[in-house]
């Protein structure tokens, strides 16, 4: 009871907004993130990961039974808008079947429109999986399911592309990766569904997300290679292809975590990769958590592969809570993270030094014009300790020097800054002995 109430109280916390890096949404789960830029904000839908339990979804497996809608202005500061579309709220889907899979939206004449997979109470639709769509004015909603399921669609991993040229496409997988011509009301084919056959013919292919960019067509997907999925690519000329194989965009987790689902999109002239992986859950991949981290294109358009990071993007202000251990780079010895506590994995991890010179490294803080007066650090050390926060290098100016009282609770360090770089700096923590110290967050004020 008491751990129930202490998610209550955290999600209590936490609903209106996270401040966030990797993972960017960071108390609840999410998966399969369709990113979407609608006017000045950058939105994302994703799936919604729940833990099954007996009489509640298909225990060890995928369970997922709403939608939620989250965006930001920065990449940093994402306010989750609560639940768009929940299973039983569905005309068509069968009650409790916990599998409202990776969706996907998109505006259009005024509309936005919602798309997402599911298994359906009539068989007549479909058997298996098929795709719905729920109507908004407002791309947060609220959004109203349409009745039924769109005609002569079966699979999952719904996504849609308008071209230039006013013509707009669904594209699904099941197996295969299909695509079909949309009609002008979004809710219909127009065409019928085709095979993209110019893929991988061996492993599982899915997720399908396609995009265009100087005129080349790039569809997306992950495909299983080897034994769990990678991201890859494939270009061509058409929405509806011919495609050819082209390149890999992020490899295997090096964890093990057998999905990824991604989209990719460009935001005020930098494109972003939206993936997912198992950050809150290393020991089960179906409880998963949505990422981001910048993509770029060679001179040729080909896509450089996207190496994950905890950093992931956005700028983090100086006077926030700012997670070192969501780091750009760690020492090679001597540092490491862990959850703050295992039993509540939601609450995030801990920086770890634990040797004389370990240091950790957190790119692009923002501390604009004005001088802080001071530094705040949420420490831990049973032994005690210093710290030394310098910008720019571990031989760079040093903005403060930290001791640490020994004790066995959580402390917070407040002192002052004895120097000042404006603008966005890289920040160093660095351990000044060998004792073990525990840092949660640092602040400057």
């Amino acid at each position: 009871m008491r751990k129930y109430i202490l998610i209550v109280c955290l999600y209590a916390l936490f609903a209106g907004g996270v401040q966030a890096q990797n993972p960017l949404i960071r108390n609840q789960y999410s998966a399969d993130p369709s990113a979407r830029v609608f006017g000045d904000r950058v939105y994302v839908y994703p799936s919604h990961d729940i833990l099954a339990t007996e009489g509640r979804g298909r225990v060890g497996w995928f369970c997922m039974e709403d939608y939620h809608v989250f965006s930001s202005a920065n990449l940093t500061d994402w306010t989750d808008h609560g639940m768009i579309v929940q299973q039983n709220n569905v005309p068509w889907v069968k009650p409790n079947s916990y599998s409202m899979w990776a969706p996907d939206c998109i505006y259009r004449n005024g509309k936005y429109y919602f798309y997402f997979p599911s298994t359906p109470k009539d068989t007549s639709y479909a058997r298996g999986f098929t795709v719905g769509v729920a109507i908004a004015d407002k791309p947060e909603g609220p959004f109203v399911p349409q009745p039924a399921p769109i005609l002569h669609v079966r699979g999952i991993d719904p996504n849609v592309f308008i071209d230039k040229d006013g013509q707009a496409y669904l594209y699904w997988s099941q197996g295969n990766i299909y695509a079909a011509k949309l009609k002008e009301n979004m809710v219909e084919l127009a065409s019928d569904p085709v095979v993209l056959g110019e893929l991988p013919n061996k492993g599982l292919k899915e997720g399908p997300y396609l995009f265009e960019r100087n005129g080349t067509y790039y569809l997306t997907y992950p495909h299983v290679e080897n034994k769990i999925e990678r991201l890859e690519y494939a270009t061509g000329n058409n929405p509806l292809g011919p495609f050819k194989v082209t390149g890999v965009i992020m490899d295997e987790s090096p964890t093990g975590c057998w999905t990824n689902h991604h989209s990719i999109i460009q935001f005020k002239d930098q494109w972003y990769l939206f993936y997912h992986h198992n950050d809150y859950s290393p020991a089960f991949d179906k409880a998963r958590s949505i990422r981001a981290d910048s993509l770029f294109f060679n001179a040729d358009g080909t896509i450089q592969k996207v190496t994950p990071t905890y950093r992931g993007i956005g700028v983090t202000k100086a006077n926030a809570q700012i997670q070192l251990d969501r780091y750009t780079r760690l020492s090679d010895k001597g540092a490491s993270i862990a959850f703050l506590d295992t039993a509540s994995k939601f609450q995030g991890w801990k920086t770890v030094l634990e040797t004389t010179g370990a240091w950790v490294q957190y790119n692009s803080v923002d501390f604009g014009k004005k001088k802080p007066g001071s530094v705040t650090v949420r420490v831990l050390a049973a032994a005690g300790g210093s710290l030394q926060i310098r910008v720019q290098g571990i031989d760079g100016p040093v903005l403060a020097e930290i001791p640490v009282t020994a004790g066995n609770d959580w402390q917070l360090t407040k002192v002052s800054l004895l120097h000042f770089k404006p603008g966005l700096q890289n920040l160093f923590v660095i351990s000044k002995d060998n004792n073990q110290i525990a840092i949660d967050w640092t602040s400057f004020e």
